[in-house]
Parts: C-alpha cells; structure tokens; sequence
C-alpha cells in the first residue's frame, strides 16, 4: 500500500456526509406517507434514527444503514469504528440490535485483500461485543472505500424514544465528550500525537449501548445521537421534532482534552463550515470558542438525551455504575427550533 489509509477518500468517517441542505434538495417531495402504510411507524417524514415497523405483536421493527469512508489508517480499528457507529442507531432510539449485515466498497485494484479482511475483523469483533449477528452483506469493487453495516433491532412498542416529545424543562445529557471529528481531520492530515491518536481510537470504538437501558425510563423524552451534522446539528433535529428549543452551556459541555489546541486553531473537517451554514440562523451564540465544537461532526459520537431531571439523576448515576461517561449540558427552553449557546 503506497498510501495511508485515510488518504483513500477525499472526506472521513461521518465528515463524508452529504451537507444537510443538498441532503433536504435530495429528498424534496420524496417523503414517504406513511398513511399509505399502516405498519409503518417511522419512516422518512422525520429525522429519526432508524425507520420502525410495527410486528403486531406489541414488538417493534427497527431497521438502519450506516457507513462511511475511513477515518482513520488502522484498517481494524476503522470496521471497529463503523459498527459502533452503525449499531449506535438502534440503540439511540432504545431498541436491541440482534443482526447486521455488512456494507463494503473496496478498490480492489489499490488496496489489499488483506486491509479489507481487517476491516471485517474489527467489525465483527464489535458485533460480538454487542452480541448482534453480523450476518451477511454486501461488497462492491468502487474507486473509495467504504465501510458499514444495515442493522436490524426489536424494542418493546411502548418503550421506544425518537427524537420528538422533548419537553419544556427537560435536562440534556451527552453520553460521549465531543472533539472526534477535530481529532480525526487531524489524524487524516497526519498532524496527530500519539496521545490524540489514543483518545480518537479509544472513543471511536465505544458503543452506546448504554441507551437499551433507557428503554424502560418513561422519562426520557426524546433521544438521539450526534454523528456528522455536530452536535448542535442533531440538537436542533430533536428541537424541530418537538417544538421546543434548548440552551446548553459552553462550560458544561464536554470536550476531549486531546483536541482542545485542535479547535483553538480551527483544525476541523470540511463539512464542520457547510454544517453552521445549513443551521447557523437557528443559533444564538455568545461564546465564540463554543464554535467549533457544536459543528465538529462526530463519528460513533455520543447519545443526546432529553429527560425529566430526576429521570436525568438516574441516568448519571447508571453510567457512573455501568462506567459510561455521562455529562449534564443542559436544558429544553420554550421556543422553536432554536439553540442558546452561552
């Protein structure tokens, strides 16, 4: 292999994600009715992280499909990196991931086999942590690689969380620190430390399966992850979905101490500017250094929840007890479709 991994693809990881406003232009008058399908609880008239249908036997269906380019130029920490990603859709809307099936595009004629089965390997290693069946996919021979999985879920019909219902008064909480996405255009630019290096692998490959534990808490109002459109991006699907608007605060927001001189000197992916283009108007910002960590995109990022605060508590107190980071940064306001960051 003449090159790193990375420089295989012109974006990585969720940074590859098509701008939200091309994404709207895309998807203009192609919103599924879902009266035209009656067992259809969630499908593309939302922003949710998973479409959803209905068993008839009180379970639900859930079902998703998540992949990017490489972020990083370990190949086995990569397929580690996107399952985590991918299966982080399920459980960010509380359901259990039980099998998946992979998504691989490979220039066959650049890259070794050899990286390829890497790949795979970290996949599956993180699909049996899960205890999900990675079990088939699909493979094309394609000029970039990429790498991914469609997984499939059950959940409860009454305990499942989407990103609407957020209420009035609701504490957030984020369940990973943000800075991935500055950490990975950094390793992508080859201007990583070792120490940086660690903290992006060791956040990268931990899964948020912490949020099938949140399926039975009738607290928690609404819940997402933060992947490529940042976190104020996905705040404000949340905001949007329930007709609420939120405050969070440039103190309380969690930040890997490893990319803090990255986002001092704006060291961020290419899609962070097109992310505060597309959303910028909807947010009132009094703190400038807040900037670039509500548009880092995220890959394999962290939950966002909203809850009652004494559901929010417990919610601490089971990630402390589970050993899962779990952060307080702040509340659902009155309003619509609008963020304070102060």
């Amino acid at each position: 292999m003449t090159k790193s991994l990375t420089q295989y693809s012109k974006a990585s990881g969720c940074g590859c994600k098509i701008a939200p406003a091309v994404l709207q232009e895309i998807l203009q008058g192609l919103t599924l009715d879902v009266g035209d399908f009656p067992k259809l609880v969630q499908g593309n008239h939302g922003s949710d992280d998973c479409s959803v249908y209905d068993l008839g036997d009180g379970q639900y269906l859930l079902q998703t499909l998540d992949f990017f380019t490489p972020l990083v130029d370990d190949a086995f920490v990569y397929g580690q990196a996107a399952a985590a990603n991918a299966l982080s859709d399920i459980w960010a809307m509380a359901g259990r991931p039980v099998m998946a099936n992979a998504i691989m595009g490979w220039p066959i004629d650049t890259l070794p086999v050899s990286i390829a089965r890497e790949v795979m390997k970290g996949a599956l290693s993180i699909c049996k942590e899960a205890g999900v069946a990675l079990a088939g996919g699909h493979t094309i021979d394609s000029t970039e690689p990429f790498f991914g999985l469609s997984v499939t879920g059950l959940i409860h019909a009454a305990h499942l969380k989407t990103n609407a219902g957020a209420k009035i008064g609701d504490t957030l909480l984020l369940t990973k620190p943000l800075g991935i996405g500055m950490l990975s255009a950094a390793h992508k630019r080859g201007i990583c430390s070792v120490e940086q290096n660690e903290a992006l692998t060791m956040w990268l490959v931990k899964t948020n399966h912490i949020g099938q534990k949140l399926a039975p808490m009738v607290g928690v109002h609404a819940l997402t992850d933060i992947t490529g459109f940042g976190l104020a991006g996905h705040l404000l699907e949340m905001c949007n979905a329930s007709g609420v608007a939120a405050n969070i605060h440039m103190a309380m927001i969690p930040k890997l101490a490893e990319a803090e001189s990255l986002a001092a000197n704006f060291v961020l992916p290419d899609n962070a500017m097109r992310n505060w283009n597309a959303y910028s108007s909807n947010i009132i910002l009094s703190d400038s250094k807040a900037f670039p960590w509500l548009v880092d995109p995220q890959s394999s990022g962290g939950l966002l929840i909203a809850a009652d605060p004494k559901t929010a508590l417990e919610i601490l107190t089971l990630c402390k007890d589970s050993e899962n980071f779990c952060s307080i940064i702040g509340e659902i306001t009155p309003g619509n479709s609008r963020i304070v960051c102060d």
